[in-house]
């Protein structure tokens, strides 16, 4: 996919006015941008430029775009970056990337273009941070890559770069702001864990599927000595499907929530739970992820809520759940497909809430 074929698709889709038609709300702001395809993984690699078409197609397929403003990212600075990311790392990618790039571990590969590309990618959040804070919008869905959840303050692994969920919650952090991650990619966020283990301004939430890559997150990990329980980890088995993530939201994530008090909610959304999904073995449905999306933005106020694309690998999977996510953010019923039930996992949301005394 060509970048200069990117943007004018859907900034042609989106020739709207500011504010929605349907109901007088302020709108969803939608981070994008052409050169999210230049970073190159290489031939058969399953986080591909294509991906951003996906997300394209489930855009204008959504029925809300009269809602959506798009808004390019900016990129993070260095000093933003360390916030989350040892400096040493980061000066050992770029100068990786400028050499141009190469296989970082066996499924983590950057180009010549994926410094400047990761920090857009870490830059979006804290753009979007900004104008939500001043009253610009409801919310806002970034539709960025290289994911992010993977990546440690000290290591890029797992297709991601740099975290960019951490360092936007960071960011907000060091403002003063409490904040809540709920993780629903299928993969545990091990890097987003480890940024926050030990701080208890942030409260990380992650439902993935387990045993699975990277092999970390059982329901035991409660947090650092500092922050006791802001840690809450809900391993699902393979086959979850729809209402067990329900369940996890209703009976754990609302709880967990009126305990931390969060003042932002930023959600890692991987659409790689879904049950094409070729990584991964999770029952999901991008009605599912309508329902999750609405249930999620409950937790905070307008205007500080910020949904991060992370992982989703079968395009039309991640099409639909576009679609299904942004007309949740919309408050329009968005169901491409139907919700899904009678899945595993109810045993280990009873003894996630046994743990952390729900």
């Amino acid at each position: 996919m060509q970048a200069s074929r990117y943007v004018p698709f859907v900034r042609r889709a989106l020739a709207s006015p500011r504010l929605s038609r349907h109901s007088g709300r302020m709108p969803t702001l939608l981070y994008t941008d052409p050169r999210f395809v230049l970073h190159d993984t290489s031939a058969g690699h399953p986080e591909r430029p294509e991906r951003m078409g996906a997300v394209d197609r489930g855009v204008v397929a959504s029925t809300v775009t009269e809602d959506l403003v798009v808004q390019e990212p900016r990129e993070a600075t260095v000093d933003e970056l360390a916030l989350v990311h040892d400096r040493d790392f980061l000066t050992a990618l770029e100068r990786f990337c400028e050499s141009g790039g190469g296989r970082l571990d066996a499924d983590t590969v950057a180009s010549g273009r994926s410094w400047e590309i990761a920090r857009l990618a870490a830059g979006a959040g804290l753009d979007a941070a900004d104008r939500l804070r001043a009253g610009e919008a409801d919310t806002a869905f970034l539709a960025v890559r290289p994911p992010g959840h993977h990546a440690t303050p000290t290591r890029a692994m797992g297709f991601c770069l740099l975290n960019n969920v951490a360092i936007t919650a960071a960011a907000l952090a060091e403002a003063g702001e409490r904040v809540l991650i709920v993780d629903i990619d299928a993969h545990h966020g091990n890097g987003t864990q480890d940024a926050f283990w030990d701080d208890p301004r942030v409260a990380y939430v992650s439902i993935h599927e387990y045993p699975m890559y990277p092999g970390t997150g059982p329901a035991s990990d409660t947090g650092g000595p500092a922050a006791p329980g802001t840690t809450v980890n809900i391993p699902v088995p393979e086959g979850a499907a729809g209402d067990v993530y329900r369940r996890a939201i209703d009976e754990i994530v609302v709880p967990i929530a009126e305990r931390h008090l969060p003042t932002w909610l930023l959600v890692s959304t991987g659409f790689d739970a879904h049950r094409n999904d070729p990584l991964t073995g999770l029952g999901l449905t991008s009605g599912d992820y309508h329902d999750l999306t609405a249930r999620l933005l409950r937790l905070v106020p307008a205007s500080r809520s910020i949904v991060f694309l992370e992982g989703g690998y079968d395009l039309d999977a991640v099409a639909a759940s576009t679609s299904a996510t942004l007309g949740a953010m919309s408050g329009v019923e968005v169901r491409p497909e139907p919700v899904t039930s009678s899945g595993p996992g109810d045993a280990v949301v009873a003894k996630v809430r046994q743990i952390h005394h729900l």
